[in-house]
């Protein structure tokens, strides 16, 4: 007797073997993981320069040319790209599949080693190298705006708020901000009004620094109870800062505001986010490795209207870039 011989004596046995099969085939598709992408190891270097102040001409020429032509004499690069921006480069390397990725990164810091004393001697540092996966991309963009709030504001909403909050959802790996424009008080001095007092860029930067101090005194002790004393002299906000003593000259106080011009601002004022056409603070979002990409974007997604609800109204949030939306 085969195998085929006793299904087909026992047609109510088949028949309930057979929806068994289908049953669990449809649920298990239900639970499969969905991406774009397969989860392999593709095996791509990253390599970063940075000469600060050079066009990017500058960094095509002098930086990303000498690289390139190391990195050409590597085994195994299927292909290579690069991007030169102000005082920024870098190189993309992809290799073949089958090249071990360990020992690509070898192969390339040794050519970053060879190519050294062909680079400007102007360089910071030298150029380094990572490793990346194309699928570790972000999943979604979300954009953060607002016409009325400055963009420190928005930006602290963006990584304390819902950055906290995306990143506990499951299946999110990190949570990334571009376009950051964290909160700092910027002081601009006058060469001139310096000059005219002999006061030097150390002197101010000292006077701000010892009039912006939050240390503990010690410990005051009661019969019942002890308290802790603090002295909090943190300045909060550019308007703060003006007022600050610099220096004396003829028995008269040198304030900040006689010098110079301290105003609110931002940590980096050279970096932007864009969302149609207006300034923004936009959130990438990576999913971890081998989960639902549509799932986890539906997660964040369900969690929008909350966000919307909490944040103030003059904030809008959009989508700005969906990949489930090329894998449903």
């Amino acid at each position: 007797m085969n195998l085929a011989e006793i299904f087909i004596r026992r047609p109510v046995m088949t028949t309930l073997v057979s929806l068994a099969v289908v049953i669990f085939g449809v649920n298990a598709y239900r639970f499969l993981p969905v991406s774009d992408l397969p989860n392999v190891d593709y095996p791509t270097i990253l390599v970063n320069a940075s000469l600060p102040g050079a066009s990017p001409e500058m960094m095509a020429s002098a930086v990303a040319t000498p690289l390139e032509r190391q990195f050409s004499t590597i085994a195994g690069v299927a292909q290579m790209t690069s991007t030169s921006t102000q005082g920024e480069t870098s190189i993309t390397l992809q290799f073949d599949l089958t090249r071990n990725l360990d020992a690509a990164a070898q192969d390339v810091q040794s050519k970053i080693s060879a190519a050294e004393s062909l680079l400007p001697p102007g360089m910071p540092s030298p150029p380094s190298y990572q490793k990346v996966n194309p699928s570790d991309n972000a999943i979604i963009y979300i954009g953060m705006s607002s016409g009325t709030l400055p963009l420190s504001i928005v930006d602290r909403y963006a990584e304390t708020y819902l950055g906290e909050r995306i990143s506990m959802i499951p299946g999110v790996a990190q949570v990334q901000v571009y376009g950051s424009q964290k909160y700092a008080v910027r002081i601009q001095l006058d060469p001139l009004a310096m000059a005219s007092r002999s006061i030097g860029i150390d002197q101010v930067a000292d006077a701000v620094r010892n009039a912006n101090v939050e240390l503990p005194v010690g410990t005051l002790y009661g019969p019942h109870q002890a308290y802790n004393v603090q002295a909090n002299g943190q300045l909060t906000d550019g308007a703060a800062y003006q007022q600050v003593i610099v220096a004396f000259r003829n028995g008269m106080p040198v304030r900040l505001n006689q010098i110079g011009h301290a105003f609110d601002s931002v940590q980096n004022n050279k970096v932007a986010g864009w969302m149609r056409g207006e300034r923004a603070v936009v959130l990438a979002i990576q999913r971890q490795p081998g989960t639902n990409t549509v799932e986890v974007v539906d997660n964040i997604k369900r969690l929008l209207p909350v966000f919307r609800a909490e944040l103030p109204a003059s904030i809008e949030l959009s989508i700005l870039y969906d990949r489930s939306q090329s894998i449903r």
